[in-house]
């Protein structure tokens, strides 16, 4: 296939070479012979004189004979004439021939001033010729004469010379031709060997196999598409080992919530006490729910892994945020939590983000749910929305047992609970599944210093942040303020309701 792209533009470039050729030939053809013709022509008018009675002649006839015969050769004939001009641009008809042939043809210009000559086509007893006239005048003392010397060559036969030149020309175009194809095709194939051992090397490939490619003797100009492959490959072996991975973590966590609900329905089974087997069922009961909250974890982490595809569009980040805290409102104060919502900003200003709404609300539900879980009773959580110069944050805030700064980064590892042992149970995915999800909308998770905690400690402050975006459009403006009302009189309805509870 190369070769088929390289070949056609070898040709064309000598192709264009050979017109070049062709006319630089011609010229240079052309230029030789006129030159040539016009130096016998001056060395016939050389040999002009005037004798002591005034009369033109030649003066030694050894000129026209050597001419004859070196002439004869070259298809060449002259005449030699004395003319009497009667006007400017014509040639008279008094003339007499001084010597050669006489009836060879006239310029049908008259040459311009003294040794001035003029070069012109004609026909000469049938035949094409190319011509040249000079023109001589001579003098001795007060007398001058006039001469014309003309001399033909045949046109065929320089035509001929130069067509013979064009042949050799083309026949060395052809050689050139054809031995740089060969040296293309031999060079192509030595460039194209080494792609040929790496066509080799995948193809006997067990399909498992995600070694690189070795690159060794591969072109420059193809060791980019090589480099570019086996980063390909590196990505997609990290993508099957964390999947490896994280099938091996999630069948571990799984086997032992399976385990203890066999064994506690095996107990249910056994117990002949109404009360103790209902006892056993609740902790049954108990035990789904966190497997459940498990597996859906387990989904959401699974599903952050493959989120490039999901839709993404400008989402208000300041309304998901308020939807997010009234999600969770009740299991805060069911544990006797102050949770809160903070907006430093405008009222009613909005954070436009480009995003996936489901995604975010999956990373502020896990945030706010680990602040709720592993946070004590009478604990503060805040969620508060700031705007950066070229981002926004939210931070999830609040004064629990908090992680140390060394651990923190231990915190985002899957099934880890880096500095929460034994504050309370939890799958350590919420972290995980927030970060994964932030990355995939360019943006990211940190973790920071919380507020003072019971124990004069910190508590952990986990701050998510994404890139602004344009404006949201009038339409969705009218629609995230209707929402924004009825969040706000939810908020109202829901904290009456729960200060009427409070005071019963």
């Amino acid at each position: 296939m190369l070769l088929l792209l390289l070949l056609p533009v070898i040709v064309a470039l000598i192709a264009l070479d050979s017109v070049n050729d062709y006319r630089t030939l011609s010229d240079t053809t052309n230029t030789a012979y006129d030159t040539s013709l016009l130096a016998s022509a001056r060395m016939l008018s050389g040999g002009l004189l005037l004798d002591e009675s005034g009369k033109l002649q030649v003066e030694s006839s050894l000129h026209a004979r050597l001419l004859e015969r070196t002439q004869a050769r070259l298809h060449r004939h002259f005449r030699i004439e004395e003319i009497e001009p009667i006007s400017v641009g014509a040639l008279s008809t008094r003339e007499r021939t001084l010597a050669g042939t006489a009836d060879l043809p006239h310029p049908p210009s008259w040459p311009a001033g003294q040794d001035g000559e003029v070069f012109f086509d004609a026909v000469y007893r049938g035949v094409p010729v190319h011509a040249v006239a000079v023109l001589r005048v001579v003098q001795r003392g007060q007398v001058s004469r006039e001469a014309l010397v003309v001399v033909t060559e045949n046109a065929i036969w320089r035509s001929g010379i130069e067509l013979r030149a064009r042949g050799q020309e083309a026949w060395r175009d052809l050689l050139m031709l054809l031995l740089e194809s060969v040296l293309l095709w031999v060079g192509v194939d030595w460039v194209l060997r080494p792609l040929r051992r790496l066509s080799r090397e995948v193809t006997v490939r067990s399909p498992d196999d995600l070694t690189p490619l070795d690159d060794r003797g591969v072109p420059s100009e193809v060791a980019p598409l090589v480099q570019a492959i086996n980063l390909h490959l590196d990505r997609h072996r990290q993508m099957l080992e964390e999947r490896a991975q994280f099938l091996a973590d999630a069948s571990h966590q799984l086997r032992t919530p399976l385990a203890i609900l066999s064994t506690q329905a095996q107990y249910a089974l056994r117990e002949a006490d109404p009360a103790r087997a209902r006892e056993a069922l609740q902790a049954i009961v108990e035990q789904l729910g966190r497997s459940r909250r498990l597996t859906e974890q387990l989904l959401s982490l699974a599903h952050a892994s493959q989120a490039e595809a999901v839709y993404r569009e400008v989402v208000d980040l300041a309304r998901v945020c308020r939807e997010a805290v009234m999600q969770y409102l009740p299991l805060a104060h069911e544990k006797d939590q102050d949770l809160g919502w903070v907006d430093a900003r405008a009222a009613g200003a909005e954070a436009p983000v480009v995003a996936g709404e489901v995604e975010l609300r999956e990373i502020l539900a896990n945030l706010i749910h680990n602040a709720i879980h592993y946070s004590p009773a009478g604990a503060r959580i805040t969620v508060a929305l700031a705007e950066k110069l070229d981002r926004y944050e939210v931070a999830v805030i609040d004064s629990g047992p908090g992680i140390p700064e060394s651990l923190r980064e231990r915190a985002f590892e899957r099934f880890e609970r880096a500095g929460r042992l034994g504050a309370a149970e939890g799958s350590g995915l919420g972290l995980s599944i927030a970060r994964a999800y932030a990355r995939c909308n360019r943006g990211g998770i940190d973790l920071r210093d919380g507020e003072v905690n019971a124990t004069g400690g910190q508590g952990l402050c986990a701050v998510l942040w994404l890139p602004r975006s344009p404006e949201i459009s009038a339409e969705s403006k009218t629609e995230n303020c209707q929402k924004n009302d009825s969040i706000a009189k939810g908020f109202s309805l829901f904290s009456e309701k729960i200060h009427w509870f409070e005071r019963k």
